[in-house]
C-alpha cells in the first residue's frame, strides 16, 4: 500500500500550495527548510505526510509531524518554521473547515448523545491545537489522498471523505473547540465572523468598536474575549496581518515599498517602514534588495 507521502507527491507539482480536485483540499510542498517567520494560517486541518512544522503563538510551540495533525479553528497569524526531511520535500495535506458539515456532525452528535472530545466541556477556546493521529484517522487520510488521485472518486466520494476526517477531529482531544464554532453564543462562534472579516478587509480602515458590534459585544468584553482567543489585542492582530501580507508582497511579487504599504492599508509609508522594521528587525527595503540580489 502506498504511503501518504507517495500519494501526495504527484499532486504537489509546484512548491507552495497546490489545489486538488476536491474543493477545500490542497497539498502543500516545501523543498527547503525555512527558519521562523510570520505566516497567516487559515481555518482548517493540516496533516503532515513528510517533514515537521512548528508554530509559535503566545509563548507556546506547537509541533506537528506525521504522528499528529494541526487544527486551526480560526484564522491565525503566527510564526512558523518548516523542517524538510533529507530524503524528500516537506508534504502536507490541507483541508479547509466546512462549517456546514461541522453543523451537521454536531447535530448528529447531539442526537446520539455522543460522549468524548466533542462533548467534553470547553473550558478554554483553542484557536489552534495539535492532536495525535490515530490509526482510524490515518486510514481516513489515506482514503482521501487516494481519491485525490482519481477524478471520479474525488467527485463522487470527496464530500463524504472530508466529513469522515472532520468526524475524527471532533472525536479527538480538544474536539470541543470545533463544536464551539457552531454552538450559539460561544467565544469562538461570536469571534469567528469578526476574524474572517478582518482577514478579508485588512487593507481597509478597521474600527475596533465596529468589530465589537459585529461580535455583538461591548468594546471592553470584545477586547477581553479577543485577547483570550487570539493571544493578542485586536490592534496587534490587525497590524500583524497587514505586515505579514506586506512582506509577502515585497518578497513574492517584488512590489515597491510605498505600494506595499498602500495595498495593506497604511496611509503613511514612513509609519509602515517603522512598524515593519520593529516587527521584522529590518526595513522593508532590505526585503526588496534581497529579492533583487537573488534574481
Amino acid at each position: 500500500m502506498p504511503t501518504l507521502a507517495q500519494l501526495l507527491t504527484p499532486l504537489a507539482a509546484t512548491e507552495g500550495y497546490n489545489p486538488t480536485p476536491i474543493e477545500g483540499v490542497g497539498v502543500y510542498r516545501s523543498n527547503e527548510t525555512t527558519g521562523r517567520e510570520p505566516l497567516c494560517y487559515s481555518q482548517g486541518i493540516i496533516i503532515m505526510a513528510q517533514g515537521t512544522k512548528r508554530v509559535f503563538l503566545d509563548n507556546q510551540v506547537y509541533e506537528y509531524n506525521p504522528d499528529n495533525y494541526l487544527v486551526l479553528t480560526l484564522p491565525t497569524p503566527a510564526d512558523c518554521e518548516a523542517i524538510t526531511p533529507p530524503d524528500g520535500p516537506l508534504l502536507s495535506l490541507v483541508m479547509d473547515l466546512d462549517l456546514s458539515a461541522l453543523h451537521e456532525l454536531v447535530r448528529i452528535f447531539d442526537e446520539c448523545r455522543q460522549t468524548g472530545g466533542a462533548n467534553a466541556p470547553s473550558l478554554n477556546a483553542h484557536t489552534l491545537y495539535v492532536a495525535p493521529a490515530t490509526r482510524a484517522f490515518n486510514a481516513s487520510v489515506v482514503r482521501l489522498a487516494e481519491a485525490l488521485n482519481d477524478p471520479l472518486a474525488a467527485k463522487a466520494l470527496g464530500p463524504g471523505l472530508k466529513k469522515e476526517l472532520l468526524l475524527h477531529a471532533l472525536r479527538g482531544p480538544n474536539g470541543a473547540s470545533l463544536v464551539d464554532l457552531v454552538r450559539h453564543n460561544t467565544q469562538l462562534s461570536r469571534l469567528e465572523p469578526v476574524l474572517k472579516h478582518v482577514h478579508a478587509h485588512f487593507s481597509e480602515p478597521l474600527d475596533v468598536e465596529q468589530l465589537a458590534a459585529l461580535a455583538n459585544m461591548s468594546p471592553a468584553t470584545f477586547h477581553r474575549n479577543f485577547r483570550q482567543v487570539a493571544a493578542q489585542s485586536p490592534i496587534q492582530y490587525i497590524k500583524r496581518i497587514r505586515l505579514t501580507r506586506a512582506r509577502e508582497l515585497l518578497s513574492d511579487q517584488g512590489v515597491k515599498v510605498s505600494q506595499a504599504a498602500s495595498l495593506v492599508g497604511y496611509e503613511s509609508a514612513s509609519q509602515f517602514s517603522r512598524e515593519f522594521k520593529r516587527f521584522y528587525g529590518q526595513p522593508p527595503q532590505a526585503v526588496t534588495m534581497a529579492l533583487q540580489t537573488t534574481a
